[in-house]
């Protein structure tokens, strides 16, 4: 049985879409990140980073528990636990694990800063703003571009590579983004957000997501203000 340390956000949905389009038995155990429980001891110890998603594998290698944090190594780990969702095919696996380095290292990270800087920053800074709502449109160009000559972002099969990049996409407004100036990817995103299991995937804890005018001050500071540089 897998216990997954999660919360619904565009890092937690991926590895909710890959347990659901397996079927891997899991549990979910919230992580307030508002109110602070990534801060708490206990998940420290299997998240050494303080960031969510996170998991325990009660059958991991051996038989024998495991921990993974860093949601990119639980969609390889998961894929190598149930062999689904990353080729076999030398060629396309490589391809899988260079457009999920492509999700991890840029599409996370930069939509994440657009998605800050435009919705959540305290103060409105133009640079900031005009910085990376570019970059998250330089970047939906890319993946446009990869989608008019491929099926899926990785090859001709749905991979780990697509669960990773599509929650990102869900609300591009958010980001800068108008989606119809790309339409190889909105076609591709509308299709996997249709999938039944990617669809439950994104109803994991949804009900406790706040808006963002009900955040208070103290939820800012454990999401992005002091607490996160607190020294523990």
């Amino acid at each position: 049985m897998i216990e997954l340390y999660t919360w619904p956000t565009p890092n937690g949905h991926k590895v909710h879409i890959m347990l659901e389009e397996t079927g891997t038995p899991h549990h979910v155990i919230p992580v307030d990140i508002g109110a602070g429980d990534q801060f708490k001891p206990e998940f420290l110890k299997i998240s050494p980073n303080n960031k969510m998603p996170a998991m325990v594998d009660s059958d991991g290698p051996g038989g024998k528990p495991i921990s993974i944090f860093e949601s990119g190594a639980m969609l390889v780990y998961l894929a190598s636990k149930t062999a689904r969702f990353l080729p076999k095919d030398l060629r396309d696996k490589w391809s899988t694990l260079q457009w999920l380095m492509f999700q991890m290292g840029g599409v996370g990270p930069m939509l994440g800063q657009a998605h800050h800087f435009l919705g959540y920053a305290p103060e409105k800074i133009p640079y900031a703003m005009n910085r990376y709502s570019n970059e998250a449109n330089r970047l939906y160009g890319v993946i446009d571009r990869r989608l008019r000559v491929s099926k899926y972002v990785a090859c001709g099969q749905y991979t780990i590579a697509d669960m990773a990049i599509v929650p990102w996409l869900r609300f591009p407004e958010r980001q800068g983004v108008e989606i119809e100036k790309y339409p190889s990817l909105k076609k591709w995103r509308d299709a996997i957000l249709a999938r039944p299991a990617v669809q439950k995937a994104m109803r994991v804890l949804a009900e406790r997501r706040k808006p963002l005018n009900e955040i208070t001050q103290a939820q800012k500071d454990n999401l992005f203000g002091a607490a996160q540089y607190a020294k523990r």
